[in-house]
């Protein structure tokens, strides 16, 4: 068994070494897939961020306040630094709703049935108006400044990608742009070990994802009892590497440049 396992590492160190340059020697991002991560209790986000700064690959962040493991909220002061630190690194920022709501249905009066998993009413339906659903987006962003000094992408992810023709141009109205993932890019960080594990998950995604997509895992799933990064983390950025492929924040995203730069 150890032998076995000091032989994968061997491997795993060997392959990461070998594809740790940016696959265009050009230094031009030709075959860009978007990684990209939302919160969760964060007990992965550390190793998260050492694999991304030991392999130079930017990512995209979808900020929630979600509970953590060591009792506080993935925005709150004991996490202010790692944010700041990856900020400083170039990564790029989105908002995931404040207290983490999933849409439910549209109202007649235009608002949202919602279900937060955080704050004082998780796990309870809730009624938001179009302007209520606008400062849930708002908070992250407003959080993410005080701690970094810089402004959060007008981008979001709604919670479970759960969205509506409503929800979506009600974001429109007040400057938000939801950005959802590939089919192959769903990365099943958030599946049971013991029907997905994580061997199954990375031989999917290395034979799934194609240029262009969007990928999607999280900083911690407490459903998961087997982590998936780094664990799937690692050998899927050097595998992408292998296969020619390079990765970009969603700043360069065609779907979602022109606007940016119009900010």
């Amino acid at each position: 068994m150890r032998h076995a396992e000091g032989q994968r590492r061997r491997l795993l160190a060997a392959l990461l070494a070998a594809v740790a340059l940016p696959a265009s020697a050009a230094g031009v991002c030709s075959q860009p897939v978007y990684l990209s991560f939302d919160t969760g209790h964060m007990g992965v986000a550390p190793l998260v961020a050492q694999v991304l700064r030991e392999q130079q690959v930017p990512a995209t962040f979808f900020l929630a306040n979600e509970r953590t493991r060591t009792g506080g909220w993935s925005l709150d002061d004991q996490w202010a630094p790692w944010w700041r630190e990856m900020a400083a690194a170039g990564h790029a920022f989105g908002s995931h709703t404040w207290d983490h709501h999933t849409w439910l249905a549209d109202r007649p009066d235009g608002g949202f049935d919602t279900r937060p998993s955080m704050g004082p009413q998780a796990g309870q339906r809730q009624v938001l108006t179009a302007a209520q659903y606008c400062a849930e987006l708002q908070r992250p962003a407003d959080r993410f400044h005080a701690m970094t000094g810089q402004a959060m992408l007008p981008l979001f992810r709604a919670p479970g990608g759960k969205t509506s023709a409503a929800l979506l141009q009600a974001a429109r109205a007040c400057g938000w742009q939801h950005v959802g993932w590939a089919q192959a890019g769903f990365l099943g960080d958030e599946l049971p070990s013991d029907r997905y594990p994580n061997e199954q998950l990375l031989k999917k995604a290395l034979a799934g994802i194609r240029a262009g997509d969007i990928l999607v895992a999280h900083l911690g799933i407490w459903s998961r009892q087997d982590p998936w990064a780094p664990a799937v983390l690692a050998p899927l950025v050097a595998g992408l590497k292998a296969r020619g492929f390079c990765f970009a924040t969603l700043r360069d995203h065609p779907a979602y440049r022109a606007q940016l730069a119009g900010r």
